[in-house]
Parts: C-alpha cells; structure tokens; sequence
C-alpha cells in the first residue's frame, strides 16, 4: 500500500478531535506517540510537514526528530544486542537534542501544547541515555514519555 494511503487508513483509525480544531495530522501524532507508535507517530506529521510553508515548519520537524528519537530507543530495546539497533542509543540522544533545539523557539506555547515541558522532558531523556555512557535504554514498554494537547484548541 503507497504510504499516503496506509497514512489515510492510519487517520481514519485515529480518535482525532472533530473538524475545526486541530489538523488531523497534528492530532494524530499524539495519538500515535501515546501509544508508543512512534514511527506511525512520526509518518503521520512527516505528511503535514511535507507541505509546511509556513513558521511550523520547524515546530513539525522538532517533533517528527523526537518522535524519531523514541524510534531509535524502542527499536534499541526490542533488539540490544543486534548489529544495528544495539547502536541506537546515540543516535536517540542526538535527535532529542535537534528537536529540543527545534521546537524551544516556540515555547512556551504553542499549537496547544506546552512547549517547555516538552523540553524539559526530552533533555530528561537524554540526560539519562547519557549518564550511563550510552550503555543503557531507558526507555521500556509503557514507560515511555505522553505528549498531549487539549481536545478544544481551535486550529492553526
């Protein structure tokens, strides 16, 4: 399936608020994200910031790299020891810092959601990958960080 149509079925699958709040796209990632579907999560704004000519450009880019970031530490998780998801930790620890450094000029608010919050959470993330000389994962199933928006925030 072409990934805009696998992206359209992902949608309509989706609890995403009714028309005139948020793009669907945008609701959807953090429906996506909350449930640990961070590459959905991250498939799902792509779309939206693909057609992005606006200043949310790089708002949608700091949050696919950190949604890419979960990416990295979920599929480190399922596989430790294997040739490449071993090595992701570092990777991980580097999009958290590229999309704190993305979204931290629209703090402390944006979009409905608490941009600062979201920064303090990810460079917690990191902090941790980092203490531990990126030798440990932080991240298990269930434990990983929610992001949300309030279902009534009209649209952008």
């Amino acid at each position: 399936m072409p990934k805009h149509e696998r992206i359209s079925t992902l949608l309509e699958s989706l609890e995403v608020p009714p028309e005139g709040t948020y793009h669907p796209c945008y609701a959807g990632f953090f429906e996506c994200f909350n449930r640990e579907d961070y590459y959905e999560a991250h498939d799902v704004l792509e779309s939206l910031w693909l057609q992005c000519r606006d200043t949310n450009y790089f708002y949608f880019k700091g949050l696919i790299q950190i949604s890419g970031a979960f990416v990295h530490l979920k599929k480190q998780h399922a596989r430790p020891n294997h040739p490449t998801d071993g090595r992701r930790l570092h990777p991980a620890s580097r999009l958290l810092a590229l999309g704190i450094k993305n979204i931290s000029p629209f703090a402390p608010f944006h979009m409905g959601l608490q941009v600062d919050d979201v920064s303090d959470v990810c460079t917690e993330w990191r902090h941790k990958i980092e203490a531990s000389e990126f030798r440990i994962n932080p991240w298990s199933p269930g434990a990983g960080p929610r992001l949300s928006i309030p279902r009534d925030f009209p649209r952008a």
